[in-house]
């Protein structure tokens, strides 16, 4: 018996690790996302709305070498371009610190590289047909790097040889003995999976645009910024990289309604809530406002068998209307303050007060009074 609970220990230390190791990749990508989406964004703002780019532009991505939205958009493509390599180098340096970085880093971005996956697919019979790894790849490439780093490491080596083990030894070691796998074993299935995934979102429309608009905002709202939160996150943020602005809509709007939809409750039945609360109320409006879905997280923890169904029915609405309107969202985060590049403002607009008012009302009915549940709650014995 005490084998078999040491077991599962270890396995939940492990699993529990692992979830660590990728929240440290998607912490450090998130700004390369925000900085590509934001002057991705900015390109095609100037290029639609202020016309300072050349008059000869003929599709929506080829902007004219040398005007102002054709530096944003390579910009914006440069930071959409390494933010998914990112993600595997510092997945890496989470498991094996310093070494692991570059592995992590070169691996991610080699299955990026369609000639390599086009000829990698060719060597083992399968057509690639231009597809890359994406994020999938990534993480799989930054998980490897890092183990195998984090082996080597542990490796009885003379002491001269010692300092050259960080900067030369293990990168390349762990380099070499990994490419190979990543790139003909690996990279090829998952950039066919990554390519079908991509696929089957672009081709999304009507219901099943809807139920992915209700999962991923029940995902959102689900821990309020917990590992379930970030799944949704990242799968919104690296479709950016893709064209695919519905998901982070979705996604971003599915974020935002449950701190605004808790403080409108408290604002509007305030005898349902501890007078206290009133101060995060006006807190969660602009955390809110601003895709900072913590701004709920007081209100769950007073009463999370209430609140999070509350929260999570109201995203889902906000995030499912979103995906059927098709509201887009090339900005990774900003919330209200990137609203000038959402694809569909009003829409944008609409399914954040839709998803607000349908939290609140929820969340209103579910509650009862603040008098009457402190008063049904067992009185404590105060001479025990």
């Amino acid at each position: 018996m005490a084998t078999k609970d040491q077991a599962e220990s270890k396995l939940r230390s492990h699993v529990t690790s692992v979830k660590e190791d990728l929240m440290t990749g998607v912490s450090f990508m998130i700004p390369f996302v925000t900085i590509g989406g934001i002057f991705t964004a900015l390109a095609f703002l100037v290029e639609s709305r202020f016309g300072l780019v050349a008059s000869n532009i003929e599709t929506a991505d080829a902007f004219a070498s040398g005007s102002l939205a054709w530096y944003f958009a390579e910009i914006g493509g440069l930071g959409l371009t390494i933010m998914i390599p990112v993600l595997g180098a510092y997945i890496a340096y989470a498991i094996a610190d310093r070494p692991g970085l570059a592995p992590g880093f070169i691996l991610s971005y080699a299955i990026q590289q369609p000639a390599i996956i086009d000829a990698a697919g060719s060597t083992v019979g399968i057509s690639s047909e231009g597809a890359v790894a994406g994020f999938l790849g990534s993480i799989v490439a930054g998980l490897l790097a890092g183990y195998v780093a984090k082996w080597i490491k542990g490796w009885s080596v003379p002491s001269s040889l010692q300092p050259m083990m960080p900067i030369l030894v293990i990168p390349v070691f762990t380099t070499a003995l990994l490419a190979p796998l990543v790139i003909f074993v690996l990279g090829v299935p998952i950039a066919l999976v990554d390519s079908a995934l991509t696929n089957t979102l672009e081709g999304m429309q009507g219901t099943n645009a809807v139920l992915l608009g209700l999962i991923l905002g029940s995902m959102m709202a689900f821990d309020m910024g917990g590992p379930v939160n970030k799944v949704a996150y990242v799968f919104g943020t690296v479709l950016v990289a893709d064209g695919i602005y519905g998901p982070m809509a979705a996604v971003m709007i599915g974020g935002m309604t449950p701190p605004l939809g808790l403080a409108l409750a408290n604002f509007v039945v305030p005898h349902k809530f501890a007078p206290e609360m009133k101060e995060n109320a006006v807190a969660a409006v602009p955390m809110g406002l601003s895709f900072i879905t913590e701004g709920a997280i007081p209100y769950a923890a007073a009463d999370p068998l209430r609140v999070i169904p509350s929260i999570m029915a109201g995203s889902a609405v906000a995030a499912g209307t979103a995906m059927g309107l098709g509201v887009g969202m090339p900005a990774p985060h900003g919330g209200i303050f990137v609203i000038f590049v959402a694809g569909n403002i009003v829409g944008f607009l609409a399914c954040i007060a839709l998803g607000t008012l349908v939290t609140a009302g929820v969340v209103a009915i579910l509650k009862p009074d603040h008098e009457d549940d402190v008063a049904d709650e067992p009185e404590v014995d105060t001479a025990a």
